[in-house]
């Protein structure tokens, strides 16, 4: 994560979208290297819109927010490990790459032995046997896309599974998308809608050998969240045994997940509050929509670049433009926190754009913190709107 400076003492904040205030010189700011991988990684493949662009970030696990320490048993730590992706439940995928150790006796199970299929990293889910009493019987790995679906457009779903040498074989392996992240806070089965695919014959992979698991569908709605599992229950999957010293449950390992639009190519409509539809007005404040950050952090998720390179575009047609970004937040948490976040946010969409050729002198920067809220903040639903980033024109 994008770290400008060490944060105030004695604070503690919670925020997915906010920003700053401050005058700090260009001269005297470091570009954060993980802003530069970020940008590095999702620029330039999200303005060319290519139909062979992968849409999902991080597909083969291999970038880390914190340290492994080993296995976890809460749903979060994946999220706090594992980069961009989280747990749908508040039951646990595992996490393996170098570093991670297994407990013993997960190990002398065989939990751990399967080398990824590519690079160092995957994840591991249970996908079934709730019916016999394993923990965490039901597990779902989520992550937020880097730009929506667009309805009516056919996408090829792709990933690699095997799964533990002495596991149960089953069908059912989906993927689900969702319009809004699912966070369920308890160990629990996902009673959603129909997988959008689903592998209808049983997923063999026997002796470590990995299968690709594939499938197209149509979008019938602007999805932004993948789910990965097993969404039917125990009853309406198919499962095999090809051993007889098989466990009674189903363990699969997931690893170099793909999502890309399949031709033709459908022109995306351009919706009537568009950026690019907004009136340049000196001094009217314009709403950046969709700017996520990591949790109670200052780097931009792979989603935010979207709406950026709108800006950047804007900002290329007009030369001579100076703009100014503001950063707000809800007002949870301490006052001297919320300004810092939001002016170290602020600082990461600044980033962006100078990594972009934007010269700095066209770039100014503040964050107003909690001050200037545009809702309620005795609701989540006003929090959310509350915590938003915004631009005006200082000069045209």
């Amino acid at each position: 994560m994008l770290h400008i400076k060490k944060r105030p003492a004695k604070v503690a904040r919670r925020n997915n979208i906010g920003f700053t205030n401050s005058n700090d010189s260009f001269s005297q700011m470091k570009i954060c290297l993980s802003v530069l991988t970020s940008v590095l990684l999702y620029t330039t493949s999200v303005a060319q819109h290519s139909y062979t662009q992968n849409i999902v970030p991080n597909p083969g696990f291999e970038r880390y927010g914190n340290a492994p320490i080993g296995w976890s048993y809460k749903g979060a730590y994946f999220g706090e490990v594992m980069k961009y992706w989280f747990s749908a439940t508040t039951s646990s995928p595992d996490v393996y790459g170098p570093n991670v150790r297994v407990p013993r006796d997960w190990a002398e199970k065989g939990f751990g032995d399967q080398k990824a299929h590519g690079g160092n990293s995957m994840a591991g889910l249970t996908l079934y046997g709730c019916t016999n009493g394993k923990p965490h019987c039901r597990e779902y790995i989520e992550i937020q896309l880097a730009e929506p679906l667009v309805p009516g457009q056919t996408y090829l779903i792709e990933y690699w599974a095997t799964h533990l040498k002495k596991s149960l074989q089953i069908n059912n392996l989906g993927a689900y998308f969702s319009e809004t992240r699912i966070e369920r806070k308890a160990e629990e089965f996902l009673n959603v809608q129909q997988a959008q695919y689903a592998a209808r014959d049983i997923v063999e992979a026997p002796d470590g050998k990995w299968i690709k698991v594939s499938g197209t569908f149509k979008a019938d709605k602007e999805y932004e969240y993948l789910l990965i599992g097993n969404f039917s229950d125990d009853a309406h999957t198919q499962f095999k045994s090809y051993r007889d010293d098989c466990f009674n449950y189903a363990y699969y390992y997931i690893d170099d997940v793909l999502l890309k639009k399949v031709p033709p190519i459908l022109t995306v409509p351009i919706k009537p509050d568009d950026l690019s539809r907004q009136k340049l007005e000196p001094g009217k404040p314009i709403l950046l929509k969709n700017i996520y950050f990591e949790f109670d952090k200052d780097e931009l998720m792979p989603r935010s670049f979207v709406e950026l390179n709108k800006l950047l575009v804007i900002l290329r047609e007009n030369p001579n433009m100076v703009i100014e970004i503001v950063g707000h937040t809800d007002n949870i948490g301490d006052d001297d926190y919320n300004k810092y976040l939001s002016r170290a946010r602020a600082k990461s969409v600044v980033f962006f754009l100078l990594e972009s050729n934007i010269a700095p002198k066209r770039l100014r920067y503040k964050g107003a913190g909690e001050k200037q809220p545009v809702a309620a903040n005795d609701t989540e639903e006003g929090r959310a709107k509350n915590r938003r980033v915004e631009f005006s024109v200082v000069r045209k």
